[in-house]
């Protein structure tokens, strides 16, 4: 069996905040509206963003758009708007040539990640796609690593990792499904007691390259 490695794509393969800061940074110029709009909708955004986030948008912003064209705007916008570096990807092929399957595990409604994967240039360098809406199970729950894993064709605990910069949903989550986990920390401090990651990296590349580089006995 092939050693995996899960990753996650928001702010981790992407950078979705920097996406999203655009995007509504766009979306209220063209719209002529005021400031005080731009941090509501950045902060409204940033974490998480469903079709029913924009039915509350649409009504208490009084805009003239329908919420599911407002959904299918954000949706087609965020996705131009985000990439993958060409050092993140080459990674992904080096892991994948070095033996290891290579799945991406997200939350999130299928059609916006799948045009995020699509848009970055992500498909064609993993072995598996993981998406919460679609299989019906969201990180931290212990399910969605196992379903992720098996679409990898790999079966948990195993010789598994999981990288990713949420510490509750990607750390504490694939702790507990038995996956060693990266954190992906952007530079940011560790604080949260009472659970360490394995390892900590800086960005994706970095810890493609943790990985790279372990001995086979420690693996």
């Amino acid at each position: 069996m092939s050693r995996l490695v899960l990753l996650d794509l928001d702010n981790t393969l992407i950078d979705r905040h920097g996406a999203v800061a655009d995007w509504v940074a766009e979306f209220c110029t063209a719209r002529q509206l005021p400031a005080e709009t731009v941090l509501h909708m950045t902060g409204l955004l940033r974490e998480r963003a469903v079709p029913e986030t924009f039915e509350s948008l649409q009504r208490n912003l009084g805009l003239a758009e329908l919420p599911a064209a407002l959904w299918d705007a954000y949706v087609t916008g965020l996705a131009a708007r985000v990439t993958c570096t060409t050092e993140t990807l080459t990674r992904l092929d080096l892991l994948r040539t070095a033996g290891w399957a290579v799945g991406v595990l997200t939350n999130g409604a299928a059609d916006i990640q799948r045009a995020k994967l699509a848009s970055a240039g992500l498909l064609d360098h993993v072995d598996a796609v993981c998406i919460s809406e679609e299989v019906g199970a969201r990180k931290p729950d212990p399910e969605a690593f196992r379903m992720a894993a098996a679409l990898c064709g790999h079966e948990l605990p195993g010789d598994a990792w999981m990288v990713g910069d949420d510490p509750v949903t990607d750390i504490a989550g694939a702790s507990t499904a038995g996956l060693r986990t990266i954190w992906i920390s952007a530079g940011n401090a560790w604080t949260n007691p009472g659970l360490t990651p394995d390892h900590v990296a800086q960005t994706a590349v970095d810890s493609a390259d943790f990985l790279l580089g372990l001995p086979e006995s420690a693996r």
